[in-house]
């Protein structure tokens, strides 16, 4: 195949193209770069695609201007938010507003801290009921739990990882006071009908675009098409600080209460209104993230031209199924490149043996969820606790725990793997092929698998 960079269109066609291709083909002549000599695996002794002493670039982000506005802040002696109406936190959240194509910001100590504060800025409480997905960190739900409201797990759209719109709304009861959608590894969900569904039953909308920095859906950024959107910038997102987070929205009056919330309840005003955490970002986090938005497209648009060329390279592939994107998707921030791995295309070998196979290549996948949400402890023990039973009936516990079945999280937990994408896929066009060449190997010796 001709190496060349993609556009933004070709990115999609051949993303979205990926998932039928993959599964339409059943022989090799899709593939590009290698050929049925491609050697001995090297778990049996071959040499690797690539040398393990040959680095990917590294993550978190670091340069020099990331340093001097650490060592400027820490001079400063302005560490908290509240010494400076001009100080770093309020800076970045200009700054962050305008990148997002938001007018306003607030900026929060952690993504879950963020979530958390959108719930109780919408007077989500006791006996309320939030819907979102079972596939997601365990902040997702937390930021439910911590408002002692009951997160109710809907099932998956299993080549896309997001969650099913249409099993979202079979969820929706007289309690449920919103959706908490997910775009799970920076792509966007269906938020088109996610939205439609929240308009029908009259439902308050909070993107988790934790993962999802500056990727676009039908003509705007992730976080700005719900009137909340909420965002993490731990250690390996794509802008990161090593724990913040933020809340971007156009409402100025729900923005404001935002903020009240996250001030431990005290308003810009001044006064002390409503319960309320102290969840305010400090000023080290800022000075970290402030620099980081000067190059931050730069280092999104090339994840995606290299995302494109990785996903043109393993078109064909059976049995690889890269992430299904849905219509409207323009980019995607590429936090993780996830595909889905299908062993009865691959001889039936396991998926423990397809990524140790790949491990030996020098290629180091891994699956990212081990188990979906519905199959954690804290399900029993929430539904065994004093606050919950005397928030909800006996029968809707019993209702509860019954119809929390999630058979599609269930198949993605066990197919998915993935490249952690915010240093590796900053890498060159060889780093990609690395990639490619490496699964593509594995499958010409897919029946040596069920040996290692």
């Amino acid at each position: 195949m001709k190496r060349r960079d993609l556009t933004r269109r070709q990115f999609i066609a051949a993303a979205s193209a990926s998932s039928i291709a993959a599964v339409a083909s059943a022989s090799l002549t899709g593939y590009a770069g290698l050929t049925r000599t491609a050697g001995t695996l090297a778990v049996l002794g071959g040499e690797p695609v690539r040398n393990k002493n040959k680095p990917w670039p590294a993550w978190p982000y670091v340069d020099e201007r990331i340093v001097d506005s650490v060592v400027k802040t820490t001079r400063s002696g302005i560490w908290c938010r509240i010494q400076s109406a001009s100080g770093a936190v309020a800076a970045f959240e200009k700054e962050y507003a305008k990148l997002m194509g938001a007018r306003f910001c607030v900026a929060t100590g952690s993504g879950t801290q963020a979530l958390h504060t959108c719930v109780e800025a919408l007077g989500i409480g006791p006996g309320d009921e939030v819907i979102t997905t079972p596939y997601t960190d365990p902040g997702t739900i937390q930021a439910i739990l911590s408002a002692r409201a009951l997160p109710v797990l809907a099932d998956l759209d299993p080549a896309s990882y997001q969650l099913d719109p249409d099993d979202a709304e079979r969820r929706i009861t007289e309690n449920t006071r919103a959706i908490m959608p997910v775009h799970m590894m920076g792509q966007p969900c269906h938020l088109e009908r996610i939205m439609a569904i929240a308009r029908k039953h009259n439902l308050a909308v909070i993107e988790d675009a934790a993962q999802a920095h500056l990727s676009e859906y039908q003509g705007k950024k992730l976080g700005t098409i719900a009137p909340l959107g909420c965002f993490s910038f731990q250690a390996s997102k794509t802008i990161a600080c090593g724990e913040g987070g933020a809340i971007v929205g156009d409402d100025e009056a729900l923005m404001d209460k935002c903020y009240t919330v996250h001030n431990h309840g005290t308003s810009r005003r001044g006064r002390t209104e409503v319960i309320g955490p102290k969840y305010r970002m400090n000023e080290f986090q800022a000075a970290v993230l402030l620099p980081q938005l000067l190059g931050a497209q730069e280092r999104f648009q090339r994840r995606n031209e290299n995302a494109a060329y990785l996903t043109s390279r393993l078109k064909g592939c059976p049995g690889i199924l890269p992430q299904k994107l849905y219509q409207g998707t323009a980019s995607g921030s590429f936090y993780i490149y996830a595909m889905s791995y299908k062993k009865e295309q691959w001889n039936g070998a396991d998926r423990s043996a397809f990524l140790k196979a790949l491990e030996a290549e020098g290629l180091s996948l891994s699956p990212y969820i081990g188990h979906g949400l519905h199959r954690e402890p804290w399900v029993e023990n929430i539904l065994r606790s004093k606050v919950y039973q005397k928030m909800f009936s006996p029968r809707r516990l019993r209702q509860y725990r019954d119809e929390l079945n999630c058979p599609n999280c269930d198949r993605v937990c066990q197919e998915m793997a993935m490249v952690w994408a915010s240093g590796p896929l900053l890498g060159t066009r060889s780093d990609m092929d690395d990639i490619a060449d490496a699964i593509l190997k594995v499958y010409e010796n897919r029946d040596r698998l069920g040996s290692i």
